[in-house]
């Protein structure tokens, strides 16, 4: 029998990390996390996507446990299909966050994840989806936005670039909300205090698993916190230079099964391991 890995348990980011550009999972990889769980790791996604956004991916996986959703502010139960724990941002804190963002960067365009295992992603006219896979609705004004308990705003701005407005958010929104930068065209505003790391904490107890336990892959500044936390943190080739400079090893790209070829290293370790704790090595 192998024995267990480094870690037991992986935590992955789905956008530009386990997922490739067409929101698929390569046999590599599916192969590599069934490889992981035989011989006793779990894999935990924990991603910027809301629940409802992230049920399909799982059911594709397997279908199994928990995810860490919305950026931290959803423990969602995937085989129940409900909530374990969630945090919703206020409405009129996060409007007047808005109203601050725009009082130095001028017009923004948002939209809101509504909090709930069914909840939407509602979208302001200019408001373009960064992932166009990803259903939304559109709404005909702003106030549409907080007719009910959201889990985050998502921002775009027509001339600034992601970097820059994140920076131009942070400091105009204060202790109001975190801001945070999961992708591409993708500036959040969340309930203070809420990360990815806090959420992967919150699943990571409940697993009877502690940072110690963990590995973490991810591509975004978003994914700094869980990096901070996990005792290994993996960045992706296509990672933004700030998750970079947080990871303690760069592995290939999503496109490029970058995931796999660590799991398979660590695998291999394991079987290495085993194999010298047995004494079956050859003539």
């Amino acid at each position: 029998m192998a024995a267990p890995i480094a870690y037991s348990l992986i935590a992955t980011d789905l956008d530009g990390t386990l997922l490739r550009g067409d929101d698929t999972i390569s046999d590599r990889s599916r192969a590599a996390l069934l490889a992981t769980a035989a011989v006793g790791a779990r894999h935990l996604v924990v991603t910027g996507r809301p629940a409802p956004r992230v049920k399909p991916l799982l059911d594709d996986l397997g279908g199994a446990g928990l995810a860490v959703c919305g950026q931290g502010a959803q423990l969602y139960d995937a085989d129940a299909h409900r909530m374990i724990w969630s945090v919703t941002l206020d409405r009129e804190l996060a409007e007047a966050a808005l109203g601050k963002i725009e009082a130095e960067a001028g017009q923004v365009y948002a939209a809101v994840d509504q909090d709930g295992v069914d909840g939407l992603t509602l979208i302001e006219p200019g408001y373009l989806m960064p992932h166009p896979t990803l259903p939304a609705v559109r709404v005909r004004g702003r106030d549409a936005l907080w007719a009910e308990p959201i889990s985050k705003v998502l921002l775009r701005h027509p001339e600034l670039t992601d970097d820059e407005l994140a920076a131009l958010a942070r400091d105009a929104v204060g202790p109001l909300a975190t801001v945070t930068m999961s992708g591409p065209g993708t500036v959040e505003l969340q309930p203070r205090g809420v990360t990815k790391a806090t959420g992967l904490a919150l699943a990571a107890e409940r697993l009877g698993m502690t940072a110690e336990d963990t590995i973490a892959f991810g591509d975004m500044p978003n994914d700094v916190p869980m990096f901070v936390w996990a005792a290994r943190g993996v960045a992706m080739a296509n990672a933004h230079p700030d998750l970079k400079s947080a990871a303690d090893e760069v592995t290939y790209s999503h496109e490029d099964d970058g995931v796999a070829v660590v799991l398979e290293r660590l695998l291999e370790g394991a079987l290495d391991g085993a194999c010298g704790s047995c004494g079956a090595h050859g003539a």
